[in-house]
């Protein structure tokens, strides 16, 4: 188990803890009806009241440390009492409420973060598929090929289906497993397509063939898609980090030309570059998430 951010212990005592949590976590759980869902896609290994019941001991540790953290300085600074220990009181639950909502949806950003590393491969580890398949090898060997040709999380699900094959299970029970397990909906749909040719008896090459071309045909759309919502972006990109900036800075030094200056110019720059910055990191950061899978 990797560490996880904002939990106060090693990964190998998460699960000594959480037992001792489980009956208010039992109880916090009952609040988040979907949590079993969004934490069995996850690939986390909890159940939803182990789960919450390590999410409040986290918040708990957390604010007991800012609360006391800022009680200590506080005393040092000489502030008064009631004061002091009003603010640490509020920042340690202010801390421990923020902490509990990270950890809460932590579960969604590991299944989204799988998500998209999972569909960004899809397509090339589906033509490689094709093309074992196509070419006499059987499925399980290409399987193997793909769990081994450097996939990133696809390869490891991959690796999961190997495994399970190897124990004894079948290739339609591996490959349903796979389905129901996995947060990607591109992925779930192909491997229930491959699953329902296999049960019919169809020419897997051929199903396999149909999916990757209709991935590709996807792939298209979102790609046109994609470059259509970069247009406004980026017109919208030169008026609020060119156009605006140069204007408004040339019209300001104009004014304090005539009227003289109140204000630090050296100051007023710096913000302005402050703020540019952040446009820019806001900027790529929407470029980033709107990108298509794949591309």
């Amino acid at each position: 188990m990797k560490r996880i951010p904002f939990i106060p212990m090693k990964p190998e005592s998460v699960k000594r803890v959480s037992r001792r949590f489980m009956g208010i976590g039992e109880d916090v759980a009952g609040f988040f009806p979907s949590l079993d869902f969004v934490l069995d896609r996850s690939g986390l290994g909890f159940e939803p009241r182990e789960w919450t019941g390590v999410c409040v001991f986290s918040s708990i540790f957390y604010a007991a440390m800012v609360s006391g953290l800022l009680l200590f300085i506080s005393m040092l600074a000489k502030i008064n009492p009631i004061t002091g220990s009003a603010l640490s009181i509020l920042s340690g639950f202010m801390m421990g409420g923020a902490t509990f909502m990270y950890l809460m949806f932590y579960p969604k950003l590991i299944g989204r973060k799988k998500t998209k590393e999972l569909e960004t491969n899809l397509s090339y580890a589906l033509h490689h598929l094709l093309i074992h398949v196509r070419s006499g090898v059987p499925l399980f060997n290409s399987m193997i090929s793909i769990a081994k040709g450097g996939y990133g999380t696809l390869s490891k699900e991959f690796e999961k289906a190997v495994k399970e094959i190897d124990t004894g299970k079948s290739e339609i029970e591996a490959l349903e497993s796979l389905a129901r397990d996995n947060p990607s909906m591109h992925f779930r749909r192909i491997m229930w397509q491959m699953v329902n040719a296999m049960k019919s008896g169809s020419d897997i090459g051929r199903t396999l063939s149909e999916i990757v071309d209709s991935i590709s045909v996807e792939q298209r759309i979102a790609i046109k898609k994609y470059g259509s919502e970069l247009n406004p972006l980026a017109l919208f990109y030169m008026l609020l980090v060119v156009i605006f900036p140069t204007l408004g800075i040339i019209f300001i030094l104009v004014l304090f030309s005539f009227i003289g200056s109140m204000i630090n110019m050296e100051v007023l720059l710096m913000g302005i570059l402050m703020m540019l910055l952040v446009v820019q990191v806001m900027f790529i950061g929407m470029i980033k998430t709107k990108r298509p899978m794949g591309v």
